[in-house]
């Protein structure tokens, strides 16, 4: 069933077993979960099933540096669905090393491991429309055939390592149905969680404040209340709900909101393949089960751990935009275009600042290269404007074999790099987030490590070149500055209620009925996007929630 909360009246109180508290990723996975094993599940969202300008205004708040961090309200959607509504569809897992404490890595290790997650990736990726839970290129395509640079071998760097690529699916949308007809879940919209109540003695959650724009005001009732509303306002609502205990809930120790992680990235380097185009595959390749999939560098573990050096992948990327001398007529055009491109895309076309010469020479470009234009224009309105299952990206005909590479690296946890609460408050009354991201010389110093191994391995292999400008390093990769949506680590996971929010099953260590479900319990950032691995912990909290409430398997598959 799915509702709207101004049908209500004002002072009702609803019932659930479990109340979910966001209906994104997170949200949606646990509620499919946990269907079908006789529990009665409330889905609250905050939005509606379009984009709702109102409801998105709720997230808006301050940046301390907004060249280093991107206002509060893009790359979220408060909507049904969540940020899987405007996604790229990117999935990969984390690495067995993440979860291990690294003593080079402060503040690492996690209290579960790889392995505990594993069966959840398995069915997590079939949620997602990813296909089959396969990261290693040598099992699903022809190795040689498929290799990212022909002939190229190394003991320590893998380009075996694939990430694959959903519909984009928007959860919403494809399992609304599915929600819908599900007779124990009851979806309300335009129900804005604005408080967590506990009791006197603060270790147990009575009930939530729930109000929507139009006026109407509710509680919510339940065994088990479940966050789902990813790693920055999550971090708003434990810090706002402090009438009883005042530094915030599970924030005994000042850790909500800290450790706050995004990704370090950028696109760096020169990378020459020599001899023809067809020596080297940077574009995407398609799994036997109809998926987009992409080869990627990354440095084997026992390198990771003998240089001291975190997580990080490469792509090969198109020449840098800015520069006309790639002589690539579509990559001018979206060098030209960039302003008309939506924020979140966008931002990384603009790589730079141009002189009036250099439009004049993309322009050029675009006349002078009529035919890979209109290939490209083809291809990408049958392949991603009309299609279904879309092309991830742009990839473009390199007549160079020339490429930068994009890095994509893990950002080391830092207790100063955080969300507070400003004065300011919302529509509803709330105090708004102020964001102060940091990186650290280490997350630096860390990425530059691995590409010199890059540097080593690729020109000692006699089938390409590799350099990049060691001044430039930290302005390649803070250009942008913190990437895209990737809120993580604000309410991180531990055993030691001293140096964590939650424990090992995402319960809050003081609150023995309330639980996160989001990036915002992850130690540390791996190098992948956190959608699988958000998709895959809830679904785990899933199965840790149906046991302590005392029942089974649900009666149906998820996907």
């Amino acid at each position: 069933m799915i509702s709207n909360l101004n049908q209500l009246t004002s002072g009702s109180i609803i019932s659930a077993d479990v109340c979910i508290v966001g209906a994104g990723a997170a949200g949606i996975s646990l509620a499919l979960s946990l269907s079908g094993r006789g529990l009665k599940i409330l889905l609250l969202e905050s939005g509606f099933e379009l984009a709702d300008d109102p409801s998105q205004n709720l997230y808006q708040g301050e940046v301390v540096d907004e060249k280093l961090h991107s206002p509060p309200d893009k790359y979220r959607q408060r909507r049904f669905g969540g940020s899987t509504t405007i996604w790229g569809g990117r999935c990969m897992p984390f690495d067995p090393i993440d979860f291990e404490q690294r003593d080079y890595v402060p503040n690492s290790g996690w209290p579960i491991s790889y392995e505990d997650l594993k069966p959840y990736y398995i069915v997590a990726n079939r949620l997602l429309e990813a296909g089959d839970y396969e990261y290693d290129a040598d099992k699903v395509f022809d190795a040689e055939y498929q290799a990212a640079i022909k002939g190229f071998q190394s003991d320590f760097i893998k380009t075996n390592n694939l990430e694959r690529f959903s519909c984009p699916t928007n959860l919403g949308d494809r399992y609304k149905q599915r929600l819908i007809l599900a007779k124990d879940v009851e979806i309300l919209l335009g129900a804005n969680c604005t408080g967590i109540r506990l009791d006197a003695n603060g270790n147990h959650v009575t009930h939530l404040d729930v109000a929507s724009l139009q006026g109407i005001k509710t509680s919510v009732n339940a065994h088990k209340f479940i966050l789902a509303t990813g790693g920055i306002e999550t971090a708003r609502l434990l810090l706002a709900s402090n009438d009883v205990l005042p530094m915030g809930i599970g924030n005994q120790h000042d850790l909500v909101g800290r450790y706050y992680q995004c990704h370090i990235a950028g696109n760096l380097g020169k990378l020459t393949v020599f001899g023809p185009t067809s020596n080297v595959r940077h574009g995407y390749e398609v799994s036997p089960e109809g998926i987009y999939c992409r080869r990627r560098f990354a440095l084997t573990p026992e390198k990771q751990k003998e240089i001291s050096a975190g997580n990080m992948v490469a792509r090969l990327h198109f020449p840098k935009i800015v520069d006309p001398s790639h002589r690539i007529g579509v990559l001018s055009g979206l060098f030209l275009a960039q302003n008309f491109i939506s924020y979140e895309y966008g931002k990384r076309l603009k790589d730079g600042q141009a002189k009036l010469s250099t439009y004049l020479k993309h322009f050029a470009n675009i006349i002078l290269d009529p035919i890979d234009t209109s290939k490209f224009l083809y291809h990408w309105i049958t392949k991603r404007t009309l299609a279904k299952r879309k092309f991830p990206s742009v990839i473009l005909n390199n007549k160079s074999n020339q490429f930068t590479f994009e890095i994509h690296g893990e950002q080391y946890p830092n207790p100063d790099s955080r969300i507070t609460l400003i004065e300011a408050t919302d529509a509803l009354g709330m105090r708004k987030v102020k964001v102060d991201w940091k990186y650290l010389p280490a997350d630096i110093e860390s990425i530059r490590r691995s590409l010199n191994v890059f540097v080593q391995e690729i020109n000692q292999s006699g089938l390409a070149t590799f350099e990049y400008n060691d001044d430039l390093l930290e302005e390649d990769l803070t250009r942008f500055g913190a990437y895209g949506g990737h809120h993580i680590g604000t309410a991180r996971m531990g055993a030691d209620p001293e140096t964590s929010v939650v424990d090992a099953n995402c319960k809050l260590h003081q609150v023995d009925n309330l639980y996160i479900a989001s990036a915002a319990v992850f130690p540390t950032s791996s190098q992948a996007n956190p959608t699988l691995t958000i998709t895959a912990i809830s679904l785990r909290l899933a199965d840790h929630i149906a046991e302590t409430l005392g029942v089974g398997k649900s009666t149906h598959s998820i996907v």
